[in-house]
């Protein structure tokens, strides 16, 4: 029986990819590269910082500053540039409604995602938000979604995200698992993990949710 949902943020409550984009090409032109377009930006995003340099560019000997130079534009245009979809806070109400604890396991900060849920006046829809600031090792190693769970005093959850590396997280840590279509990963791609579903949105998953419970 699940106890607790936890969810992705990037293409599974919001879209940052405008805040993305962004804080991406600022870094870039900073260390002298040729800007990226929004369809190659928007395939790393889910990726940890470091990540997205070397899928960019191919390289690692900058990521640090890379990743220093997208925080600091990050911080000015980020909370700005980002939105909730638009079922997320009704999925969040009713699933607080119907008793499930909720959290957040994400790569972007923490207090980015605390200052995304205070803009959208959702913040109280949120249990627990795990970031990247708070793990050794993120996704797909289960660390942060672990922590979460522990957390929230769940002895069963379910992880509802986008991407592979969602799908890999939920296996690591020996959690049911939930794709949401919202993202750049098409539903073919989630054929090999176990999962409760592939949906187009919150909203059908929601259903799920409520259909296997009431089982």
């Amino acid at each position: 029986m699940i106890k607790a949902v936890i969810f992705d943020f990037d293409y599974t409550l919001g879209d940052s990819t405008a805040g993305i984009a962004l804080s991406v090409n600022y870094a870039l032109e900073k260390l002298g590269i040729e800007p990226r377009g929004i369809p190659e930006i928007r395939r790393t995003v889910g990726l940890t910082l470091k990540e997205t340099f070397k899928a960019l560019t191919g390289r690692t000997d900058e990521a640090e500053r890379f990743t220093a130079l997208f925080r600091e534009k990050a911080d000015e245009v980020m909370t700005a540039n980002t939105v909730l979809y638009p079922d997320t806070v009704a999925v969040l109400k009713a699933l607080r409604e119907m008793g499930f604890k909720t959290g957040i396991v994400t790569t972007k900060y923490r207090y980015r995602i605390e200052q995304i849920l205070d803009k959208f006046n959702a913040a109280e829809l949120i249990d627990v938000i795990i970031g990247a600031e708070d793990v050794k090792a993120e996704k797909p190693v289960p660390e942060g979604l672990l922590a979460a769970i522990s957390r929230l005093g769940a002895d069963s959850a379910l992880y509802v995200g986008d991407s592979i590396v969602d799908a890999q997280t939920a296996a690591n840590a020996g959690v049911d698992f939930a794709a949401v279509l919202t993202g750049a990963t098409v539903k073919a791609d989630f054929d090999v993990y176990n999962k409760i579903c592939a949906a187009e949105n919150l909203t059908v998953i929601y259903k799920e949710i409520i259909a296997a419970v009431q089982c």
